[in-house]
C-alpha cells in the first residue's frame, strides 16, 4: 500500500493503522511525502512503515515511485490556498494527475473535502454525493478539478476509485473541537454565523479510509466516480461550545448572528456502506480540554469553520 501524502495531519496515524492491520510482514506500506520534519519520517520507520521522500507534483519524481496495488491519495493545500493560488492548483490538480495516471490500475481512494459542496441550508440536512459541486473561494473549486482529473483517467483506466469527502476531522492538536475549546478556555467569543458543523474524531475517519478500499469502483457514466461523504453528525456550535464549557467549568462566550446556511453533510450513504460506532463527542470535547490544560501541542492549523467567503 502507498499513502502518497503522508506527511500531513493525518497521513502518519493511517500509515501506522495500515501498517497493524497487515498481518503480512512480507507486504509493504509505504508513506510518500517530502517529510519536512525528519521525526515524521523517523517515527514512521519506528513502527515498519518504509518511507520514501518524494515531491509529489514533480513528473520525474511520481514516475519513480514503485507500483501498488492500492494507494490512498492525502496530499493538497487548503491553508494559505488564497495567498498563493498557483501553489494551490500545482498541489491539488496538477499532482493529482500526475498521481492518477501513474497509479493507474491500483485501487484508489483520494482524500477530498466538503467544501466542493459549497454551504447549504441547514434545513436541508447537509450535502449528499449526488449533489451538484458549487465551488467557494479558489481552495474549493481546486479540490472539485482535484476529483475530476482523478475521475477522468480512473475512468479511461478502468481504475477502482472513491472520492473520500472528509468534513472536519478532529485530532488532539487540531479541529473544531480543539478550535473551539481553545476559545472557550480562554475567554474568546466563539462565532455563530456558522452555526452548525459535522464532527468526526480522526481515528475514526482513519479506520474509514482503509475500509473505503473496498468500496473502490471503475467510474461509469454520468454519475462518475464513488463519492462518500465521511464525518460524523451535524452539531450545533453553541452546543458544542456549551457542552466543553460543562466539562471545563467556563461559561462561553458567543458572537455573531446563525445564518441559515452552513457547510454540513448527510451521511446516509457512509452508514450504509460503512457503519461504525463513533467516538462519543463528549469524550472528544472531554479529551480536548485536558489536553489543552496540560499544554498538549496545537497545530498553527485551524479549521477556520468560520470561513463564508471561501478565502483560506
Amino acid at each position: 500500500m502507498l499513502v502518497l501524502g503522508a506527511g500531513g495531519k493525518m497521513g502518519p496515524t493511517v500509515a501506522r493503522m495500515a501498517r497493524r492491520a497487515i498481518a503480512d510482514a512480507t507486504r509493504r506500506v509505504m508513506a510518500v511525502s517530502r517529510f519536512s520534519n525528519p521525526a515524521t519520517e523517523s517515527a514512521l520507520q519506528a513502527h515498519g512503515v518504509h518511507t520514501i521522500r518524494a515531491d509529489l507534483a514533480d513528473p520525474a519524481a511520481v514516475a519513480a515511485l514503485p507500483a501498488a496495488p492500492t494507494v490512498l491519495w492525502m496530499a493538497g493545500q487548503k491553508f494559505g490556498s488564497t495567498g498563493d493560488p498557483v501553489g494551490t492548483w500545482t498541489q491539488n490538480v496538477v499532482a493529482s494527475a500526475l498521481a492518477a495516471q501513474r497509479f493507474a490500475g491500483s485501487r484508489i481512494v483520494c482524500f477530498s473535502t466538503g467544501n466542493v459542496y459549497g454551504r447549504q441550508p441547514v434545513n436541508r440536512g447537509g450535502a449528499r454525493e449526488e449533489d451538484a459541486l458549487v465551488p467557494d473561494g479558489e481552495y474549493a473549486a481546486s479540490c472539485i478539478g482535484r476529483e475530476r482529473v482523478f475521475t477522468a483517467i480512473a475512468q479511461r483506466t478502468h481504475s477502482p476509485l472513491l472520492l473520500y469527502r472528509l468534513f472536519y476531522a478532529c485530532d488532539l492538536r487540531y479541529g473544531v473541537v480543539t478550535d473551539i475549546a481553545r476559545q472557550v478556555l480562554h475567554g474568546i467569543p466563539v462565532p455563530l454565523d456558522t452555526a452548525f458543523v459535522n464532527v468526526i474524531w480522526q481515528g475514526d475517519a482513519n479506520q474509514l479510509a482503509l475500509r473505503a478500499l473496498s468500496a473502490a469502483a471503475v467510474p461509469t457514466g454520468a454519475h462518475g466516480a464513488v463519492a462518500l461523504n465521511v464525518t460524523g453528525p451535524v452539531v450545533a456550535v453553541r452546543d458544542l461550545a456549551e457542552r466543553i464549557g460543562t466539562i471545563a467549568g467556563v461559561a462561553p462566550v458567543f458572537t455573531g448572528t446563525p445564518r441559515e446556511d452552513a457547510l454540513i453533510a448527510n451521511t446516509a450513504r457512509l452508514t450504509e456502506l460503512l457503519p461504525q460506532t463513533p467516538m462519543p463527542l463528549d469524550t472528544l470535547c472531554s479529551w480536548a480540554v485536558k489536553w489543552l490544560r496540560s499544554n498538549g501541542r496545537v497545530l498553527s492549523a485551524p479549521t477556520k469553520f468560520e470561513v463564508r467567503d471561501g478565502r483560506y
